[in-house]
């Protein structure tokens, strides 16, 4: 038997039909202010969220922590041996982005909430976020880079605890061209239906 859609003509299903994030570096100022910030951070937070552990927090990076993280991305870049444009390439888009929002995966001691699944929480964070910014009007995207996994990085740049990571930075601003779209999955291909 076919079943259709309960509400074939929803405002918010043509949304995620059609989302699409913005180029981290076509974004420009002024981002979010913090009221408006507020609201993005409590629909982001409204997440699938096994034991209500919260297993995430936020770090809201604004003004002159850019241009400091920015000189610590050049620093490390070096350090590292990365490739000196890669390296000059990330140190930009600290500088140079509007807002950042980190999304800090925080994992909570439990004996019924598995790591995996607060780690796909704080995912689906960073994809709410995102989210609630492009349906609010704004440009985002969701970004980590080499730096995300660098633990001099985050830890003396963003004052992470040791088994503290960074689920995403998510860059928000304006944008006064929509994204172009890409190619998308096959759906059909890559789904498998199991009926016995």
């Amino acid at each position: 038997m076919t079943q259709t859609n309960p509400n074939p003509d929803s405002p918010v299903m043509e949304f995620l039909l059609t989302r699409r994030s913005y180029p981290a570096a076509a974004l420009k100022g002024p981002g979010p202010d913090a009221a408006a910030l507020e609201t993005l951070l409590t629909a982001a937070a409204r997440v699938p969220d096994h034991g209500k552990l919260e297993p995430w927090r936020f770090i809201v990076i604004d003004g002159a922590a850019k241009a400091r993280l920015s000189a610590l991305v050049a620093d490390r870049g070096a350090a590292l041996g990365i490739d000196p444009e890669k390296t000059a390439k990330a140190a930009r888009s600290w500088a140079e982005a509007p807002l950042i929002v980190a999304v800090v995966m925080v994992p909570r001691p439990s004996d019924k909430v598995p790591q995996i699944e607060q780690t796909l929480s704080a995912g689906a964070v960073c994809l709410s976020l995102v989210n609630a910014a492009l349906a609010s009007g704004w440009g985002a995207a969701w970004l980590t880079g080499w730096a995300a996994f660098d633990r001099v990085f985050v830890e003396t740049g963003l004052g992470l605890a040791a088994e503290e990571q960074i689920a995403g930075f998510v860059h928000l601003g304006r944008c006064g061209t929509p994204p172009v779209e890409r190619p998308r999955p096959d759906i059909r291909a890559l789904t498998q239906w199991v009926t016995a």
